[in-house]
């Protein structure tokens, strides 16, 4: 940006701020009206338990249980996930699972338990309920991973909707994560975890909360078992979490415990048991598989607000050219619209936009645009004529047209809940397209609507369509950006059918995964900023969500060269690796920190860039398995309490542990390792697990250890893949697998399994056919024999 392009973006959006500031007062004092026009008062309540049990009926994978004050429907389906619904709540309609129902197990029985109560015995998992209503999930064995108290209903005596709790126990050594994207986990410790998907108007750090994507996933991990828990309601609620303590008091141990709270909806949940990978499998089965992203999305992407024209865009990408920096995406803002206007450009500023795309394009670049869900309510502007059009937006109780006020000024809502509404916006993207942008990146999608004061969002009482069923915005708040996502990738599916859409979305809810991934959002700047950057993604992969990362830098302010080149290195080996900053923050080149923080940034590039086949291989595995690329120290041994407790360090795949540098000033770190050997490897060094060892953290690199025994595809130096083999111990044997994707179409590349042998002093490494063990195809440099 050069300097007239800054102080024009400056100046507008200074200007801009004044006339704002009224409209967002008049915003907010309309959005009362309307909630005080069109929501009912909650007056008196009546509270209801669900009684004694009277009976039950045996079906296909369970059964359906009567008590007194409601009934409790319980599936067991074919995979060993658990459904069960209280009052009449089925699997369907639900936002969350993709396609129908999963197949009942028709060998789930339901029997008469002790006590009067009931239960449901299946292959992996068996369900007992009280006659109180009561139900324990427990382990074939017998052993309880989780008891859900009789829930509680209160029910507005003049009708409505009804609002509930569910507490319940889980063993004293659990731990919980997931939730959603939550700055201050992966581990989420005792306190309220609001479910309620929201912008929070500035740059957060690890203590705020509610973000931008929540969702109600939780996985609990525990010395029995891991499972995941996941209530099927999109209304606003909150977790309360408390973790056990074992010995205490008298010297019994105090169980964890968890209370949901939601103001309105059904009382549903799933709950799948085993190991966390089986988990995931489960869960991924029953909400979707991952999108896969283009094999470009893997590589470094540099953003920033206020590019501000063409030629800075051309600027920046010479400078990473000159200096031999590897880039293969450069995003455009909201500066790059025709004075904040979804789905224009800007002709003065990027008078030849998609010349500049070709010209990008080859030589190796992508251009992904920004789009926002709120347009500019002007006759005249095309986006707002079509979708009144097709009656697209989203209107009050009295049928008026909601307005609010985001960055193009008065502003109207499609509401994406309705097939018709997401079909139309799809097709908006041809425009895109014909601009010569390859991805998208969906913002201010929670919705945001700038209001003085209040919540900064949309009307409670608005309505939306609901998929046909109706209701208002209480119930379609939260997955208001999970359906702009599905709009946006359906649509640009059919627009351009040979290539995979590449698009990550601010918000979202449970089966995100579907249509891409996320990202941090609007992390600030600082130390706190870098950990909650990790936090978020671990968490993310946990509930399902694979593909994210932070901004690199962080969002908002300037940060030191170590700042920066710490970041930088996290984020080169985290599925999205994106520079990007606001308007007002410093530089985010790696050129604008010193010679010394620029030959590290480079050495970080080159890496992430050797890796890549690696990262290609990890999302083929995520869309086929749920897996996530980072995962938790404890993935693989979820007993192991000190890896559960270890929140700094990631397991990239199955073959790499990565242990990045979080606090200043650091030049050395402690490092707990999992069972097994470990490399370092730049000095490849061994270490055995399980133990914590302290390893020299340099500002020139992060500290990576490899598997004894990993087989892990990468870039060879002529370009092609070779395989990097780190010798398994002695009498032991390692691999791994290998998905080679060139492009970015729909082709099902094999799954190759590689196994490596010690012999001696010689590793073999041998791919695994179904005719036989053979030769590997590729180049083998087998590492750690000293």
């Amino acid at each position: 940006m050069d300097g007239r392009d800054l102080v024009r973006s400056v100046s507008v959006d200074s200007s801009g701020r004044a006339a704002r500031g009224l409209r967002t007062v008049r915003a907010a004092w309309r959005r009362r009206r309307i909630d005080a026009a069109a929501l009912p008062q909650r007056g008196a309540e009546r509270a209801r338990v669900p009684g004694q049990v009277q009976g039950a009926e045996p079906g296909l994978g369970g059964g359906l249980i009567r008590f007194s004050r409601s009934r409790l429907r319980i599936i067991v389906t074919v995979g060993g996930a658990v459904f069960w619904g209280w009052d009449g709540a089925e699997p369907h309609p639900s936002y969350a699972l993709a396609g129908s129902c999963p197949e009942p197990d028709p060998r789930a029985v339901l029997e008469p338990d002790k006590d009067g109560g009931w239960r449901v015995v299946a292959e992996r998992v068996t369900i007992v309920v009280s006659r109180h209503g009561a139900v324990e999930i427990c382990t074939p064995g017998g052993v309880v991973l989780r008891r859900d108290l009789p829930p509680r209903w209160w029910e507005p005596v003049g009708g409505g909707a009804a609002r509930w709790k569910q507490r319940s126990e889980v063993a004293a050594d659990a731990r919980f994560f997931g939730l959603g994207g939550r700055a201050s986990g992966p581990r989420l410790r005792d306190g309220t975890y609001r479910l309620w998907n929201t912008d929070p108007g500035r740059a957060f750090g690890p203590g705020e909360d509610p973000l931008y994507l929540t969702m109600p996933v939780q996985l609990v991990v525990a010395d029995a078992g891991t499972h995941l828990v996941f209530h099927d309601n999109t209304w606003d609620g909150a977790v309360v979490l408390r973790e056990g303590v074992e010995g205490a008091g008298s010297g019994h141990d105090r169980a964890g415990h968890c209370a949901v709270r939601m103001d309105g909806g059904p009382l549903r949940c799933w709950v799948m048991v085993g190991t966390p990978a089986r988990v995931l499998h489960l869960w991924a089965s029953l909400t979707g598989a991952p999108a896969l992203p283009p094999a470009w999305a893997l590589g470094h992407h540099h953003a920033r607000w206020g590019f501000g024209s063409e030629q800075e865009v051309r600027r920046i990408i010479a400078g990473y050219q000159e200096r031999g920096l590897p880039l293969d995406a450069v995003h455009l803002d909201i500066d790059h619209y025709d004075d904040h206007q979804v789905f224009t450009v800007d002709q003065e500023r990027f008078p030849k936009l998609p010349l500049l795309a070709e010209e990008l394009r080859r030589e190796g670049v992508r251009l992904v645009s920004i789009v926002d869900p709120a347009v500019r309510a002007t006759p005249g502007n095309a986006v707002y004529d079509s979708g009144s059009a097709v009656d697209a937006f989203v209107r009050d109780a009295s049928g008026r047209t909601v307005r609010g006020v985001v960055w193009a000024g008065e502003s109207v809502f499609p509401d994406f809940t309705h097939a018709r509404v997401r079909k139309w916006w799809g097709g908006l993207y041809e425009e895109r397209l014909e601009q010569g942008f390859a991805g998208f990146w969906h913002d201010m999608n929670e919705p945001t609507s700038f209001n003085a004061f209040g919540e900064s969002t949309l009307p409670r009482s608005a309505r939306h369509a609901l998929e046909g069923r109706g209701g208002d915005h209480r119930e379609a708040h939260n997955v208001y950006g999970l359906c702009m996502a599905r709009a946006g990738y359906e649509g640009v599916r059919e627009l351009s059918p040979q290539e995979r859409p590449f698009l990550f979305s601010r918000s979202g809810w449970a089966g995100m995964q579907r249509y891409g991934g996320t990202w941090s959002g609007d992390v600030a700047t600082g130390w706190p900023g870098l950990r909650a950057s990790l936090s978020l993604v671990l968490g993310l992969g946990l509930c399902g969500v694979p593909y994210s990362g932070p901004d690199v830098g962080g969002f908002d302010g300037s940060p030191t060269p170590e700042l920066y080149l710490r970041w930088f290195q996290l984020g080169s080996y985290l599925p999205l690796f994106r520079t990007h900053a606001s308007l007002r923050a410093g530089r985010r080149e790696p050129w604008e920190f010193g010679a010394e923080v620029l030959e590290h940034a480079r050495a970080a590039l080159l890496e992430r860039r050797r890796l890549l086949p690696y990262f290609v291989t990890l999302a083929q595995l995520a869309r086929r398995t749920g897996a996530p690329y980072v995962r938790p120290l404890w993935w693989g041994a979820p007993e192991d309490r000190a890896l559960r407790d270890c929140e700094d360090a990631f397991l990239l795949g199955d073959g790499l542990l990565v242990a990045p540098v979080l606090d200043p000033g650091a030049d050395r770190r402690a490092v707990q390792l999992p069972r097994g050997r470990w490399y370092d490897t730049v000095t490849e060094e061994a270490y055995e697990g399980p133990a914590q060892v302290l390893l020299d953290a340099p500002l020139s690199r992060t500290p990576v250890l490899a598997r004894g025994g990993a087989v892990i595809p990468v870039r060879g130096a002529r370009g092609g893949l070779e395989l990097e083999v780190w010798a398994p111990a002695r009498g032991r044997t390692g691999g791994g697998l290998v998905v080679a994707d060139a492009g970015d179409g729909w082709e099902e590349p094999e799954i190759e399994r590689f196994v490596a042998r010690r012999q001696g002093r010689r590793v073999v490494v041998t791919r695994e056919r179904e005719g036989g063990p053979g030769e590997s195809p590729y180049p083998v440099r087998v590492r750690g024999l000293g």
